[in-house]
């Protein structure tokens, strides 16, 4: 018999899977290690790369799920079997589940609840689902389908060395790439060594340039280990610590310490840099030398939401200002993420981005934003933003529910959620099979909420009854 959270999470995949099959949900497996587990899809709406060129052809179509959970002793049960009076009424049964739980004490006195079928985007059940509430963290579904929406899933950030036509004065210029790392700038070094060496220059000047983004760079939250400034040139999120997760300390200014950073790998391909290294623009006459691009844009936002990186949201959301010709600042931000997701005709009514991560606690969304949001990238219309689903983390496995739903717990290898926590404010908004193979989107947002410690079980409980 293979262990219950092998089975757990074999069916969770076999369940997305049939939505797959489905033409619902084309992609699976989280963000892990650098690399997405996940295909991409075979094409976006269009079926052409950036550029024009075709995409390859993709993988054929996944098994149906019946088959697989037939084979894993786990066979969906009829929706009538032993529901008593609410039998064949999945509304109804949904609430008879759920209305018991949502009284919890833990989860303040008014949660927020909508949960739908993502193979028709029909709501099943709802209460207070059109209130508007602080969302925490799970604003990222709306930053994400946003930055997707607006940008499609193969866009890469450059971060890009410009030179005047003699080589001489260079200018290291940010894109606002937050995942670039020591490794992609020692690349960029190299490459922009290996050309000067081929125009015989050994010396030259070094600035950089900030000017992709406007505004405060400063969160509203204040100096903070869960973020950094928020700015377009930054080398490990300006971690004082490279290797560290979450919060964390940073640097005070990140675009300096990466200019800082570039000059020394410069410095160790042989090249002479001379006088300091100041922010300005390029010269006059300047044009790219060398360039380093961010993993795709489906990669960065599966990262993004399995680990709630706050540093790629913000980031996200300014590319999305800038795709959008919005000002790329938290204010225009802010407005763009908005303009972006009513092209995709979600219910917007009272919704406010103050952020693109969720730290601020002026951000306000529905829940029932939060799963049309959640069913629209599930839609086969919709292929570029399947990464807003596989990027979810999953359920006792992966990102920040790792610790969650853990061991023999029935949500264990198939709820797949953003979790969302601030002082009194504690949210969950995901995937999650219900007992007859439907997929469900559902988004559970608690404000006023006494402690994390009696509201996360208690949306988990609420979570893990959709399963049951």
């Amino acid at each position: 018999m293979p262990d219950i959270r092998t089975w757990q999470l074999t069916t969770g995949a076999a369940v997305l899977g049939l939505v797959l099959a489905a033409g619902a949900v084309t992609a699976a497996g989280p963000w892990e290690s650098g690399r997405r587990t996940a295909e991409l899809d075979r094409a976006a709406e269009a079926g052409t790369e950036p550029g024009g060129h075709r995409r390859p052809a993709g993988p054929a179509p996944a098994p149906s799920a019946p088959p697989v959970l037939t084979a894993l002793g786990t066979a969906p049960v009829p929706a009538t079997a032993g529901r008593g009076e609410a039998a064949g009424n999945p509304a109804r049964e949904l609430a008879r589940r759920l209305e018991p739980l949502l009284r919890d004490r833990g989860l303040g006195p008014r949660p927020g609840v909508s949960v739908v079928d993502l193979t028709t985007g029909r709501e099943l059940y709802g209460r207070d689902a059109d209130r508007t509430m602080i969302p925490a963290s799970t604003v990222k579904i709306a930053t994400a389908a946003a930055a997707l929406s607006a940008l499609g899933p193969y866009h890469r950030i450059p971060t890009t060395v410009s030179a005047t036509p003699d080589a001489r004065t260079l200018t290291l210029v940010g894109g606002g790439d937050a995942t670039l790392d020591r490794a992609g700038l020692r690349t960029l070094a190299r490459r922009t060594a290996g050309d000067l060496r081929a125009r015989k220059v050994a010396a030259v000047t070094l600035g950089y340039d900030t000017s992709a983004y406007r505004g405060p760079d400063l969160h509203p939250i204040g100096v903070n280990g869960n973020i950094a400034r928020v700015t377009p040139l930054m080398v490990d999120q300006g971690r004082t610590d490279p290797g560290s997760t979450g919060a964390a300390d940073r640097v005070a200014d990140p675009a300096g310490d990466a200019a800082k950073a570039f000059r020394e790998l410069l410095e160790k391909e042989g090249i002479t840099v001379d006088g300091d290294t100041a922010p300005g623009r390029p010269a006059a006459g300047s044009k790219p030398l060398a360039e380093v691009l961010s993993p795709p844009l489906a990669d960065v936002v599966e990262r993004m939401l399995t680990r709630s990186d706050n540093d790629i949201a913000e980031s996200l959301a300014r590319q999305t200002a800038i795709a959008r010709h919005e000002e790329p600042s938290f204010a225009g931000a802010g407005r763009a993420v908005r303009q972006q997701l009513a092209v995709l005709k979600v219910p917007l009514a009272g919704a406010r981005f103050a952020d693109g991560s969720g730290l601020d606690r002026a951000g306000r969304v529905t829940p029932r934003l939060l799963t049309a949001l959640l069913t629209r990238a599930a839609e086969p219309a919709h292929p570029g933003l399947r990464p807003v689903l596989t990027g979810l983390p999953v359920g006792g496995f992966t990102g920040t529910l790792e610790s969650r739903h853990t061991g023999t717990a029935p949500g264990s290898g198939l709820i797949r959620a953003k979790t969302g926590t601030l002082t009194g404010v504690n949210a969950l908004s995901g995937t999650v099979p219900s007992p007859d193979g439907t997929l469900l989107g559902f988004a559970l947002l608690a404000n006023e909420t006494r402690s994390p410690a009696e509201a996360q079980p208690a949306l988990d409980r609420v979570a893990a009854a959709l399963t049951s």
